[in-house]
């Protein structure tokens, strides 16, 4: 199954995809898209949507994961946020691509093992689950939306505690393989 995540944002926007098969994971792409700041939020948002749609052509995914909204500090950011994901949404809703949202904390747990990881830690163990370096954190925190995302729609996570990694999923066979390589070299 080819999955393709989604880290919103009017900045930047981070997108990943990954293949699962069973236990394996295999990195296939990853990159940020960034308009141009000197654009306005209609245009900034127009480039988002292009983009995506164009990725979607390109890579064909079988699902979408996408980080889902939260409350942030700041009301004029989660707002940007809002529409930055909102169009993301329209484009792959465009392609009939079933899409499932995921909660950022949600996504740390399924990773790293806490929901309350920093994107350092995400991005180190998205590195070792892939063997590869992510162009980016935005992009880093893309593939781990793909790879967790990919584990709550198949409905591998065990149950719903806060701060303890998925045990019996295939993400968390991937992660014990990854670290067991990381360990014999």
């Amino acid at each position: 199954m080819k999955i393709f995540g989604i880290d919103p944002g009017l900045r930047n926007t981070g997108w990943g995809v990954v293949i699962v098969d069973g236990h394996k994971l295999t990195y296939c792409d990853d990159g940020i898209i960034k308009p141009n700041p000197a654009l306005s939020d209609d245009k900034r948002l127009h480039h988002i949507a292009s983009e995506i749609d164009a990725l979607m052509v390109r890579h064909q995914p079988d699902m979408v994961s996408i980080e889902d909204i939260f409350v942030a500090k700041n009301p004029s950011s989660a707002l940007k946020l809002g529409m930055a994901r909102g169009a993301a949404i329209t484009a792959v809703a465009r392609h009939d691509i079933p899409v499932t949202m995921i909660a950022a904390r949600r996504v740390k747990l399924n990773i790293t093992g806490s929901g309350r990881a920093d994107k350092d830690q995400v991005t180190a163990m998205v590195s070792r689950l892939l063997g590869v370096v992510p162009k980016g954190t935005d992009s880093a925190d893309a593939l781990a939306i793909a790879i967790a995302g990919m584990n709550d729609e198949a409905g591998m996570m065990a149950s719903s505690a806060e701060n303890s990694a998925p045990q019996g999923s295939g993400l968390a066979a991937a992660i014990e393989k990854a670290l067991a390589k990381e360990s014999s070299q």
